[in-house]
């Protein structure tokens, strides 16, 4: 929801349109990074460092981060890392 309204606003004219990109750019790849990570995790295999997620939220993916960790159901129940997140 909070990326329709940056994404919207952003193409209705309330912020600069790159903002609107960035913002769902880093959201998707942010979104992607969850699911590979919680693919990875399946399998037993090499996994994304915690500290990486916690990048990829903090450079603008913070909503695809929520929406993985919501839809996924990956990283939401681990207390130090919400508390960090």
């Amino acid at each position: 929801m909070v990326l329709g309204l940056i994404a919207g606003g952003a193409f209705a004219g309330y912020f600069p349109r790159e903002a609107g990109i960035v913002s769902l750019s880093a959201s998707i790849i942010t979104f992607l990074a969850y699911a590979d990570d919680k693919t990875r995790a399946s399998r037993n295999a090499w996994r994304t460092s915690e500290a990486t997620l916690h990048l990829l939220a903090l450079c603008g993916g913070w909503p695809g981060a929520l929406a993985a960790q919501h839809l996924l159901r990956h990283k939401n129940r681990k207390r130090g890392f919400q508390f960090a997140f």
